[in-house]
């Protein structure tokens, strides 16, 4: 799990801002506020992951790294 204020990367600080905002899930609305995104990397694409504690609803964020996003 993330820890805020450690991030060294931009993709460090997008999990902690996700980790820093309390988590509603769309499914049932239960509201988690603990951190808890998961972070896998595929080299051109990276998913944050999360299943709800209520119901077990996933949610994910995705973002694509092209070439001259990596800096």
């Amino acid at each position: 799990m993330s820890v805020l204020g450690r991030g060294t990367t931009a993709l460090d600080r997008l999990r902690d801002r996700y980790d820093s905002e309390p988590y509603v899930c769309a499914e049932c609305g239960y509201r988690d506020e603990s951190p808890g995104w998961e972070a896998v990397t595929t080299g051109t694409r990276v998913v944050y992951r999360r299943e709800c504690e209520g119901c077990g609803a996933r949610t994910v964020r995705a973002c694509r790294l092209g070439p001259g996003d990596a800096r």
